[in-house]
């Protein structure tokens, strides 16, 4: 348990730290899922459509620190050529 002020503090802002990494950590799998499930499905333009969203959540975990930016490039070219490979694949792990 904190006994200093100073740690006290810490706590504080530790906690609403993680609150925000977890809210927009959720917010970037769930926008990479629905590509996925489109790209799954076959539904090509279901995946180009939700890409855009997709690569905005993850350059907003960017932004924030909450994902490092190689892993957000990474994580979207993996989608991009996904989304543009012209049979089905299947649905890549980003």
């Amino acid at each position: 348990m904190a006994n200093t002020p100073s740690a006290i503090k810490r706590n504080r802002q530790t906690q609403k730290r993680r609150a925000r990494n977890m809210q927009v950590r959720t917010g970037v799998k769930n926008a990479v899922k629905k590509v996925r499930e489109a790209i799954a499905k076959g539904d090509a333009a279901g995946a180009k459509a939700a890409l855009p969203a997709a690569e905005k959540a993850l350059s907003g975990a960017t932004s924030k620190g909450v994902l490092h930016r190689n892993a957000a490039a990474r994580r979207i070219s993996r989608l991009a050529k996904a989304v543009a490979s012209p049979q089905k694949a299947a649905a890549p792990k980003a």
